[in-house]
């Protein structure tokens, strides 16, 4: 994907040329990996004899996981044992021609099995080798279990979210794993800036990403909150307004949009009622100013309300599903969906949100089965067809290709 109106011809992605040994598993490494491989860099995904355990999330296809897809799709496949001496050297001699490894085992694991990074800079003084976790690789939580809804607990963020929930004193269930998806951004940012400063010192260099932490960065206003005493309005700020037929999110956060509100709810009067004239009084008086706006927007259908507040400068949205939300023809505008062969047929993943000039930005066309490029990799390693046959468990017509 490019920019509207720049034809990708023969672009390449910023990133081609560049090998990716991706160890992660589950969200937030195999995220971020996607993203390398989205933006050109070739991903070998390292797997056991099993498979990753995404690969029986559903929806399931002929036993294909379009979830996995979704996260590791445009990435190679390859079966290792390594608990074996042959897996780790198979890996060590990878490692000699990468560029870039991802991990997020717990702290410890990659060093048990001879694979951590004062280990493998030795081998490769150039590798960027980025260490995804909960806690971090170091302090007193850094080998404590870590799940996305346990960081979204331990980081403070589902207590701040409950204070916008007015009446409710029980804090949310998690279905939704924010701290996966931010973490992998995260990281996929740091190995960028680590690729850059590469071609200054030259050198490699270790990645240290906390989920704890990069969830902790969702709650600006409130890690201020927590220092210093901010009486909160009576009435959480952004919320939705209900329409006859639905609900509606208005956001007021300047005053344009605020004179454009009152405008179309019928009282232009309150740009100069004492109780809203600056930002501070309307915070103080948010829920009278909540009421006089849903006393209008109860009399008209969520589409007038949009085409209302709309004209005039105010943003707002109805609230969608993801199937509504994917059916915007914004969506299709932007190529933001790249469909997806895999062994069930064909399934849809989302593009990165952004589109280079000079540069390709997508998602590959198809799904690498289980262990796909085993005998391929192994062999530049240097492995003969007999070892990479013993590799496989199989006979050499049927080793994996």
């Amino acid at each position: 994907m490019t920019i509207a109106g720049i034809g990708e011809g023969n672009l390449t992605g910023s990133l081609a040329g560049l090998r990716v040994v991706d160890f992660s598993t589950t969200i937030a490494g195999p995220h971020c990996a996607r993203m390398l491989a989205d933006m050109g860099a070739e991903v070998i995904k390292i797997e056991t004899a099993e498979g990753e355990t995404m690969r029986s999330r559903p929806p399931m296809r002929n036993g294909c996981s379009t979830a996995f897809g979704q996260l590791n799709v445009g990435k190679k496949s390859l079966v290792l044992d390594l608990k074996s001496p042959e897996g780790i050297e198979a890996v060590r001699r990878l490692v000699g021609s990468a560029d870039i490894l991802v991990e997020n085992f717990r702290p410890g694991v990659m060093r048990r099995l001879r694979l951590d990074f004062a280990t493998l800079h030795a081998l490769n003084p150039k590798l960027i080798y980025c260490s995804i976790s909960g806690y971090g690789q170091t302090g007193p939580s850094a080998e404590l279990p870590a799940y996305a809804p346990v960081i979204h607990a331990a980081s403070g963020y589902d207590m701040a979210h409950l204070a916008y929930q007015p009446g409710r004193t029980r804090p949310d269930y998690c279905g939704i794993y924010q701290a996966d998806v931010l973490t992998g951004v995260y990281a996929f940012g740091a190995i960028s800036a680590a690729l850059y400063q590469r071609t200054i010192t030259g050198s490699g260099q270790h990645i240290d990403v906390s989920m704890l932490e990069s969830m902790l960065s969702l709650t600006l206003n409130e890690l201020q909150w927590s220092q210093f005493e901010v009486q909160p309005p009576p009435r959480p700020m952004y919320g939705p307004i209900e329409t006859s037929d639905g609900f509606v999110m208005v956001a007021i956060a300047s005053e344009k949009t605020f004179q454009g509100l009152v405008k179309v709810i019928g009282h232009p009067e309150w740009v100069n009622d004492p109780r809203f004239i600056n930002y501070s009084d309307r915070r103080n008086n948010w829920a009278h100013l909540m009421d006089g706006v849903e006393a209008w927007s109860r009399s008209v259908t969520t589409e007038r309300c949009l085409a209302e507040l709309n004209k005039e400068g105010v943003p707002s949205s109805a609230y969608r599903t993801v199937a509504q939300a994917l059916s915007d023809p914004q969506i299709a505008h932007r190529r933001a969906l790249s469909e997806v062969e895999d062994g069930g047929g064909t399934f849809k993943v989302l593009n990165l949100p952004f589109r280079m000039s000079g540069a390709k930005v997508a998602a590959a066309k198809r799904m690498s089965t289980l262990g796909e490029h085993t005998r391929a990799l192994l062999k530049e390693t240097g492995q003969s067809e007999d070892q990479i046959a013993a590799f496989s468990g199989k006979p050499l017509a049927a080793a994996t290709r």
